[in-house]
């Protein structure tokens, strides 16, 4: 598979513009996706935020078992990461996050006092890569639409703050992506989740990798219901090819396109694409 690199320049320049406005944050709310917690970490991240507090957000947790969501939240606990499991589409999880960050809010006032500095509506920056829901996590905190939400990457292009409450203030920030991708691993599963430009991946090739995933997992039991073909004793190219003979009268793109739409629309039902380390 050829190598997915995906750069283009409206995150070039929002990149610039976000190292400069965290300048002026105090809290980090960093957004993943559920279905790979580990793929959807920006590795630049704790190197921008510096020692800032951080509050990890793990997202469209509906399109996963509940049995892996208990099994990252054992992993998460023991990394001693504050974080918080959502459905920001449905706005599910939400009141716990704006519990927490006014929590947050509190201590980061209580040492501006000591430092004879008044106290002030805490700033805080929503990060994370693109399409991963961070634009719907505002609408929900807000309780109204403010930043514009769609399926696709490439729909946040400016930053622009947000007044959540009296207390907290929000930056809404584009998707950010390393300018390398370097873990090719985690490339083709942005690509499969549909995190990184379309432009940047072939849709069969991806198609076939989540095929190829979810054997490894022995999760082909998904593919078997939605399609009525059985996934387990062929490779993923072979799959692909005899699902577009049987439903997509031999088009292959077609075919790919709609495994991937399926899965990115839970309609496979929940699936994750990584588990826990230890559980590997």
């Amino acid at each position: 598979m050829a190598s997915i690199q995906w750069y283009p320049g409206h995150i070039a320049k929002a990149e610039r513009n976000l190292k400069e406005q965290l300048k002026k944050v105090d809290l980090v709310l960093e957004v993943r996706d559920a279905r790979i917690p580990l793929a959807s970490h920006h590795p630049l991240l704790l190197n921008w935020i510096g020692n800032k507090p951080k509050l990890l957000i793990l997202n469209r947790v509906d399109l996963i078992p509940e049995v892996i969501k208990d099994s990252w939240s054992r992993w998460f606990r023991r990394t001693d990461e504050n974080f918080h499991f959502t459905n920001a589409k449905q706005g599910e999880g939400i009141k716990p996050i704006l519990r927490t960050c006014a929590s947050l809010g509190e201590t980061i006032n209580s040492k501006r006092q000591e430092k004879g500095m008044m106290p002030r509506a805490v700033r805080a920056v929503v990060l994370g890569f693109p399409n991963v829901g961070k634009s719907a996590l505002i609408n929900r905190l807000l309780g109204r639409k403010v930043a514009a939400s769609a399926r696709r990457v490439g729909v946040t292009r400016q930053l622009h703050w947000v007044r959540i409450s009296p207390t907290i203030e929000l930056l809404d920030a584009p998707g950010v992506i390393p300018s390398r991708l370097e873990d090719q691993e985690a490339a083709v599963k942005l690509a499969i989740c549909e995190d990184i430009g379309e432009a940047s991946y072939d849709n069969q090739l991806i198609a076939e990798a989540f095929i190829g995933l979810l054997q490894e997992l022995e999760e082909t039991e998904n593919l078997a219901i939605r399609y009525g073909l059985e996934a387990s004793a062929d490779t993923a190219e072979d799959y692909l090819e005899k699902l577009a003979q049987q439903r997509y009268q031999d088009d292959k793109e077609r075919c790919a396109q709609a495994i991937l739409n399926d899965f990115r629309q839970g309609l496979l039902g929940p699936i994750a694409l990584e588990l826990p380390p230890d559980t590997l």
